[in-house]
């Protein structure tokens, strides 16, 4: 009983992370928001300590601050955190694909060809809404940038270069969808694959680093920059005044 008893609070324990990374991830906990640890108990139905591991676990991944004084909150965000950010990314990625292309198979080629493939037949824009960023081309392009490095045969490359894709996929859901027409990221993509399947690995690494710093400038350039700029000065994003919720944005369980 004991064993099982142990198991439960693990499984617990990791759905309350796993549910507070997408909603941290996803932009609905907003930087700088407080991350009260008894409304999350209650919103997650599970126990304190399941929701104190889950932020602990959050504040090693870089997404939560805990402060002495204030506890925990979602992690603030700013331009200057953003480049380093994609700069980190360029490198990795960099990194992962060259000892991909060195090391993948046909396997690894047929799993990059069905990952463009999906994402290629899938809608960037949400059905019912074309100002939002349709969550199954997300995880379709989550797939495929996946696929690319899967045959890298580093782990600890891959750890980093999984988490710095996390954390750019926040900035990405943090800002307004940028307009279709200031790039054509369907070819961005092909000319990647393209690039890949032809094992000509400083072509990959400069498509793929234009590809990030594009999405990068872009972002900058959008509703993120209103957010980042006050004045001449640059500032965290916080929670706007005023909006400040008494729980967090996540749906309680039925």
């Amino acid at each position: 009983m004991p064993m099982d008893q142990d198991k439960l609070g693990i499984s617990l324990t990791h759905s309350a992370y796993e549910r507070l990374r997408a909603e941290l991830l996803s932009g609905r906990l907003q930087p700088g928001e407080r991350l009260k640890i008894t409304d999350l108990c209650e919103a997650l139905s599970v126990s304190l300590s399941a929701v104190r591991e889950a932020l602990s676990r959050l504040t090693s991944e870089g997404l939560v601050i805990a402060s002495p004084h204030r506890g925990f909150s979602a992690a603030p965000v700013s331009a200057t955190d953003l480049n380093d950010l994609t700069e980190a990314r360029v490198k990795i990625e960099g990194l992962c694909l060259k000892q991909a292309i060195e090391a993948g198979g046909v396997e690894w080629e047929t799993r990059i060809v069905a990952a463009y493939h999906q994402l290629s037949r899938t809608p960037e824009r949400a059905p019912d809404d074309p100002g939002r960023l349709n969550d199954a081309w997300a995880a379709a392009h989550a797939a495929y940038h996946d696929a690319l490095v899967s045959a890298c045969p580093n782990t600890w490359l891959l750890r980093l270069r999984d988490l710095l894709y996390a954390q750019s996929e926040r900035y990405r859901h943090l800002s307004e969808a940028f307009s279709v027409t200031e790039r054509n990221v369907e070819s961005e993509h092909r000319n990647i694959k393209e690039a890949v399947l032809a094992r000509n690995a400083d072509r990959v690494c400069e498509l793929m680093a234009t590809h990030i710093r594009l999405t990068t400038k872009l972002l900058l350039s959008g509703r993120l920059a209103s957010m980042f700029y006050s004045s001449s000065a640059e500032k965290p994003i916080r929670q706007k005044p005023g909006i400040r919720r008494r729980r967090p944005a996540i749906a309680k369980r039925p």
